[in-house]
Parts: C-alpha cells; sequence; structure tokens
C-alpha cells in the first residue's frame, strides 16, 4: 500500500533557481508537477510556504510532503532493445551502453529506458535512489560505453564509496574540435546554468569538478582525446572541454559553434565531418575498479562504437585502420 513521502533539503550553495525548478531537478519531477505540489501548499522553506517562483539561498531548509495518491510506486515496464553486457556475476553488471538510451526513468522517458531494458530482461538490481535501482553512476542519453550497476544494496554503497574516494578510473574517448598543445587538468567548478536549467556550467559557485584531458591522435579540424574522470559532476567533460575551447564534435548543447569555430579553408571540412556525427563523439570506452566482495582488480575496456566510425574513418582514411575491430587499440588509446 502507498503512504505519503516526505523528502528535506538543505541548501548548501550561496544561491539557487527557482524553487520549482529546484524540486523538479532534485526530484526528477516536471515543472508542472513541482508547481503543484507547491500550489498544493505540499512545500514549506524555513517552516513557511512559499511561491514557486521563489530563489533559494543558503541554509534554506526545504520540506517536501507528496500525498499517498501521488505516492504509488512506479513499477518498471519492460522495454526490448540492444545493450551489450560486458561482465556480470552475483554483485555487478558492467554494460556497453548505446547512444540514444536514458539510464533511468524521467519526465519524457517512463518506459524506454536503460532500466527499463533490464527489466525485460529480468536483471535484479538493488541500491541507489528511489526508481534508479542500481545506479551508481549515469552516461547522458547520447554518449555511449562503460556503466557499472550493483545487484545489492550492500554493494552499491561500496562502489559509491570507492566512486567518491576517487578509486574507481573512468575514461572517455572523444572527438574534440581543434588541437590540445599538451595535456590539461581542468579542474572549474560546475553548477546548474541560472538561465537553462536544463545546462551545467562553469561557475564559482559550483562544485569541484576536475578533469585529465590528452590528444592521442591529431586530425586536420579535431584530436581524439582521452579524458579521465577525477570527479562525477552533470555533463562534466562536455562542459570542461567547451570550458577549454575543445568542444565536442557533435555536441548539440556544448558545441560552441561546432564547425563553425574552424575557419578558413577548413570550415568547409569541418562542415563534412560534422555531418557525418549522428551525436556527441563521447564514449565511456575504460572502467576499472576493485571488485567489492573480491577484492580483484578488474579492468573493461569497450572500444569506438559502430556509429562513429564512419567519422574515424573518414578523419583518418588509413587501410589498417578500416579493417580493425579495435581503432581505439590500434591508435594506442588504451596504453
Amino acid at each position: 500500500m502507498a503512504v505519503e513521502r516526505v523528502h528535506e533539503f538543505q541548501v548548501c550553495v550561496p544561491s539557487t533557481e527557482r524553487l520549482d525548478r529546484f524540486l523538479a531537478d532534485q526530484l526528477s519531477l516536471s515543472r508542472t508537477q513541482a508547481a503543484r505540489l507547491i500550489a498544493a501548499k505540499n512545500v514549506r522553506v524555513n517552516d513557511e510556504l512559499a511561491r514557486a517562483s521563489r530563489t533559494l539561498d543558503l541554509g534554506d531548509r526545504i520540506h517536501v510532503r507528496i500525498p499517498e495518491e501521488a505516492a504509488q510506486p512506479r513499477v518498471l515496464q519492460p522495454h526490448d532493445a540492444a545493450v551489450g553486457v560486458v561482465f556480470e556475476d552475483d554483485a555487478l553488471l558492467v554494460l556497453d551502453k548505446p547512444a540514444g538510451l536514458v539510464v533511468h526513468p524521467a519526465p519524457g522517458h517512463w518506459n524506454d529506458t536503460l532500466l527499463n531494458v533490464l527489466a525485460a530482461r529480468g536483471t535484479h538490481l538493488a541500491g541507489g535512489g528511489e526508481g534508479r535501482p542500481g545506479i551508481v553512476h549515469r552516461l547522458d542519453k547520447d554518449t555511449s560505453g562503460l556503466m557499472v550497476l550493483a545487484k545489492t544494496e550492500a554493494v552499491h554503497r561500496r562502489i559509491a564509496r570507492a566512486l567518491s574516494e576517487r578509486q574507481v578510473e573512468r575514461i572517455y574517448a572523444a572527438l574534440a574540435w581543434g588541437h590540445l598543445a599538451q595535456p590539461m587538468d581542468v579542474d572549474a567548478p560546475i553548477a546548474r546554468n541560472p538561465r537553462d536549467r536544463k545546462r551545467m556550467a562553469v561557475l564559482a559557485t559550483g562544485r569541484p569538478a576536475l578533469t585529465h584531458v590528452e590528444a592521442i591522435a591529431r586530425f586536420d579540424v579535431c584530436d581524439l582525446v582521452r579524458i579521465r574522470l577525477a570527479t562525477g559532476r552533470t555533463h562534466q567533460i562536455r562542459v570542461h572541454l567547451h570550458h577549454i575551447g575543445h568542444p565536442v564534435v557533435g555536441d548539440p548543447v556544448y558545441s560552441g559553434g561546432g564547425h563553425k569555430r574552424v575557419t578558413g579553408a577548413q570550415q568547409s571540412r569541418a562542415q563534412s565531418i560534422e555531418r557525418l556525427v549522428p551525436r556527441q563523439a563521447l564514449h565511456a570506452a575504460r572502467l576499472s575498479l576493485v571488485h567489492p566482495l573480491t577484492g580483484d582488480a578488474c579492468v573493461f575496456s569497450a572500444e569506438w562504437p559502430g556509429d562513429l566510425r564512419p567519422v574515424l574513418a573518414e578523419l583518418m582514411p588509413d587501410a589498417d585502420l578500416l579493417a580493425r575491430d579495435n581503432p581505439l587499440d590500434y591508435l594506442g588509446f588504451f596504453r
């Protein structure tokens, strides 16, 4: 039987966006749903009723009551889609997520997510937030590659702790516009963009974020880069590469103008490259962690995905590369 749910938050940054947007983000609601909770007097800020337009300040306490009729747990509906299983035992599931697949149900994607695919597979997951069983970390919808999921509460806690203590190595491959002169540590705090809640931005008030970036192969208008995450903020790689002037090729949000940032005779070349990219050219290629139960060192790799092979072939018309199933390994990415 459903019961009333209560959520409490305290603001830990100097200021935030509107209350309705804040609740929508924190509770995975639509902005309309959040506004309805506020209008029904189910939301209090510092023990007082508040308007949806109210902005929040450091230390504000938010109390949200979700009535019984709105608290019915969602049942994951099975969804049939292909997903690559890289490793599985009684504790972990490591997947190679295809681009185009949202990780967990949220407004706009309640029944066609990775968790729905795993429900159809009969996979049992545990731990994590409500409606997000097994989820320890996420990939954006249009980012492909490796994810680890937990099958028990204890395993979820251990992997989450290892992530927070930077004991899980996550390495990404990306095509980035322009050329990096040398390896870089991008140390820039990230927060939600105050003018657009769907975007993130480098802001002094944001949470600490650190990304290591180095070029592996140089092409005429872009580089293949290896990226190692030290932290795991929303859109971190895409925001940081945009911040240093080398956005991900094909990124529709943080592109910085995309091919238009390439000037002169090479602009038409950049435009032809961009037309070959069906989505942001970002792929989680390597995942390393200590198994939470056995203590064994686990290293998983996922080669450059098929939907991004044409652009790589266009950038590097190498007969040996085209004949191989392992272009990243061929280019020295995993060394």
